[in-house]
């Protein structure tokens, strides 16, 4: 998940006139659309409310509706977002959580305090699995490994280490590198041998899991770094990241495309969500879900983003063509074949192809219609 530093009350949605891609980013939401004069129109619900101490962390499971926070007070806490009833609640420490992460395939929550301690429990038990001493100050983030059993973490020891949970919850690997605290470390989606790590030194670091070593480094901030996220639209790896010099850029290896607060040139202020909650701390989603949980100084809230049922259009020839947040995406129901027996509700083996990406975010007052060699978007 992401983490956010923003001293602030609004989480604020923003145009630029740059990229093609619709994307959120790390410490607000960075909306980005290539033509300034049409209007975003983007739907925006408050789905979840709940007051707490201070939120440090936020969570979402990928199957069952539930909120997990880490609270300043020392408490991990499992929101379910459908009942708006708590579901689970473990009393971690008497320190600060600063992060907390669910492991679904185990059934566990991976918690980091400022004890030093990186503790796991079983959600659904509630029994302690492990706890260990995991770094020499405080532990600011955890990041799961989306399908090895490894955990990243990375803490004020300027240390970024790598625990092998099949292994004992043994450190297979420390990364060095940075000069001062390492606030946030972040697999990449794309390339899951690779992380990049965020650092109050000022620079973006990408390691790879084999070398102790930095890949590079990216400095493109002139004060530190809280947050960094890879972007997933497109095909070019780009980085997002937020700093206390209060711009949000996006990275490249090659490059740097700075898109920065101030900047109202490339920006046009799309919408301003104000929940009353004193300053947001976190940020949190899941890739394909248009749930996301902000985490504030108060408490939590979950919103949604448009809606989930895709826009679909299909002609008498058996081709369909539907919007996947903003990407175009065409299937044929005839390519499985005549003699291919379904049952009612089944899904489909259909080959997917991407068409490409429209300006628009396409929901509820948008229809997708079919014309001779072309694709309406009304």
């Amino acid at each position: 998940m992401l983490s956010a530093i923003v001293e602030s009350e609004t989480i604020r949605i923003l145009l630029c006139s740059y990229f093609h891609e619709i994307e959120y980013s790390v410490s607000h939401f960075w909306f980005m659309r290539l033509n300034m004069d049409l209007p975003l129109r983007l739907d925006i619900k408050k789905k979840f409310a709940q007051r707490s101490e201070r939120v440090k962390s936020v969570d979402l499971h990928p199957t069952e509706p539930w909120i997990l926070a880490s609270l300043y007070s020392g408490t991990v806490c499992i929101w379910n977002y459908q009942t708006q009833t708590i579901t689970k609640s473990f009393e971690v420490t008497e320190l600060p959580v600063r992060s907390a992460k669910f492991i679904p395939r185990k059934q566990w929550v991976v918690a980091a305090a400022d004890d030093m301690y990186i503790r796991v429990y079983n959600y659904n038990t509630m029994d302690k699995v492990k706890v260990f001493e995991a770094h020499s100050d405080y532990i600011r983030c955890v990041a799961v490994h989306p399908t090895l059993p490894y955990v990243l973490s990375s803490s004020d020891d300027m240390l970024i280490k790598l625990w092998d949970w099949e292994n004992g919850w043994a450190c297979t690997q420390i990364f060095e590198g940075h000069s001062h605290y390492v606030m946030q470390v972040v697999f990449n989606p794309k390339d899951t041998n690779t992380f990049a790590s965020a650092s109050l030194d000022r620079s973006i670091k990408i390691w790879n899991l084999g070398s102790p070593d930095p890949n590079f480094t990216l400095d493109a901030h002139q004060k530190g770094v809280n947050c960094v996220d890879y972007f997933t639209g497109g095909d070019k790896p780009y980085l997002i990241t937020g700093s206390d010099d209060q711009t949000a850029k996006f990275l490249s290896r090659t490059r740097f495309i700075l898109i920065c607060y101030y900047y109202f040139y490339f920006f046009r202020l799309e919408n301003t969500l104000n929940y009353a909650l004193e300053r947001v701390w976190a940020i949190g989603y899941i890739k394909s879900s248009r749930r996301v949980v902000i985490g504030y100084d108060e408490g939590t809230i979950m919103v949604k983003l448009g809606r989930e049922i895709p826009v679909a259009s299909m002609d008498s020839s058996g081709k369909i063509i539907w919007a996947k947040h903003n990407e175009i995406q065409t299937a044929n129901i005839k390519s499985i074949g005549a003699s291919f027996e379904v049952t009612d509700g089944e899904r489909l083996p259909l080959a997917v192809k991407d068409l490409g990406t429209c300006d628009l975010y396409p929901q509820v007052s948008v229809t997708i219609q079919h014309r001779e060699n072309l694709t309406l978007l009304c």
